[in-house]
């Protein structure tokens, strides 16, 4: 099943020059990802492989969704960095081991798998949303701050749902909402991050300097809150 994944990861390369691989691409990273859930009877959402491949998938998806905008029409450069954006995540994935184990009986809930699919849509979106404002900065179309703005209210709808997916299943995982840790608390942060940072796209045009790089921090957040934590902090949610 790795060379199908290898094809996918080239398939995505070539996708930064037409859409029609990109769709080959991302097919072939979904039929990767079904296999290896059917041959488990599961999601494949445990350890680095799996969770840089969901993540690399779900930047494919949304953001081919998202390239059929009237606004990105004739604009190349979307596909083109979201196809090696979404292609550098799956290389990233090759090194790591792949986790065939069984769902430990704590993590064999729906709740659990709602809490880690929604989270990741949302990062996606978050990705899609950095790269709408690197585009912006390039051509200072203001439209795309538009586009930009309905994508990352659409990324923090998913990550509030993935946070009370997640009180809920950790409720019947450890007996509370909530447990102080590493990851909790930046993920309070990313939160709040993009609470404010939607607030301040409503103030209007006279913060267009200003929210194109919060965009694109907010994605440096996320990351943190993604990878850095996992690998570099005790917390329940670690690699």
């Amino acid at each position: 099943m790795k060379l199908l994944l290898i094809s996918s990861i080239c398939l995505m390369l070539f996708g930064s020059f037409s859409r029609v691989f990109l769709c080959a691409g991302l097919a072939a990273e979904l039929t990767y990802v079904g296999m290896r859930g059917l041959a488990m009877g599961r999601l494949p959402l445990l350890g680095p492989h799996d969770t840089l491949l969901f993540f690399s998938a779900s930047i494919a998806l949304l953001a081919l969704a998202t390239s059929f905008s009237p606004l990105l029409v004739g604009k190349r450069w979307f596909v083109t960095v979201s196809c090696l954006t979404s292609a550098f995540f799956a290389l990233l994935a090759l090194p790591f081991p792949v986790l065939n184990m069984p769902l430990p009986q704590i993590l064999d809930t729906l709740w659990f798998e709602a809490h880690v699919v929604l989270a990741f849509f949302a990062y996606a979106l978050f990705a899609v949303s950095a790269t709408l404002c690197g585009g912006y900065l390039f051509n200072k179309d203001r439209e795309l701050l538009g586009l930009q703005f309905k994508i990352a209210l659409i990324g923090w709808s998913f990550f509030s749902a993935s946070m009370i997916s997640g009180g809920i299943w950790g409720y019947f995982a450890w007996g509370t909402y909530w447990l102080w840790t590493a990851k909790e608390l930046w993920t309070s942060i990313l939160w709040l991050f993009y609470a404010l940072f939607l607030h301040l796209r409503l103030k209007g045009s006279r913060y267009d300097a200003l929210t194109p790089w919060l965009g694109i921090l907010g994605f440096v957040v996320t990351m943190f809150t993604y990878l850095g934590v996992s690998m570099l902090m005790k917390s329940s949610h670690s690699f």
